[in-house]
């Protein structure tokens, strides 16, 4: 029996392409588990489906096959991926099929020795490789807010600081006794600035 096995990191992705590429292999979409989740580790609804639990039995069994489209769709943590490789290969029976890494191909390997290695080796490098460059990505993240608090600057959408007299000078605009332009003139704001301010604080104080 053939599985695939499909991932995206969030809800807002899709994932047609990886189907259309599993589907050349599996033909019927009852076979192809997915999963929304992050790739930092396992514990993802849909591939628990394929491997098991400590409560549920695997979808997958000796002689099966797991495809996939590319090693970082099956996780980015090194030593996990490590493990679930040896759970699936070894623990279950079954063999894995990366699509975009022919080497990675345990249906090829057979009982030869020098197969194995060359599979294991190569998953070594690779899965060390994402992980790192997972890593890496987080680092320079880090270094750039680093860097933009240490020159004064900030990332992302700046946040609109309520003036001193807000509370007041809300309340008579709100009551009536002065004109919102009024307003703007004494809180020293410009008018995209002050409803944006309005907004913010009507939403902060709705129950």
């Amino acid at each position: 029996m053939k599985y695939g096995y499909a991932r995206v990191s969030s809800s807002d992705q899709n994932l047609d392409r990886q189907l259309r590429m599993l589907r050349e292999y599996i033909s019927d979409d009852r076979y192809i588990i997915t999963d929304k989740a992050s790739g930092k580790d396992f514990n993802r609804k849909g591939y628990n489906t394929l491997v098991g639990t400590a409560e549920t039995a695997p979808m997958l069994h000796s002689g099966d096959m797991l495809i996939i489209t590319s090693l970082d769709r099956l996780g980015r943590n090194y030593k996990e991926i490590r493990d679930q490789w040896q759970h699936i290969t070894y623990n279950l029976e079954a063999d894995i099929k990366v699509l975009d890494m022919p080497l990675l191909d345990t249906s090829k390997s057979s009982d030869s020795l020098d197969k194995h290695f060359i599979v294991d080796l190569v998953l070594q490098i690779l899965s060390y490789t994402a992980e790192k460059e997972r890593e890496n990505i987080k680092n320079r993240q880090r270094q750039g807010i680093e860097a933009a608090k240490a020159s004064g600057k900030y990332l992302g959408r700046p946040k609109a600081d309520f003036p001193e007299n807000w509370q007041n000078t809300y309340n008579e605009w709100k009551s009536g006794s002065i004109t919102a332009v009024q307003a703007m003139e004494l809180l020293g704001l410009k008018k995209t600035t002050f409803y944006n301010l309005v907004k913010q604080y009507e939403k902060s104080v709705s129950p």
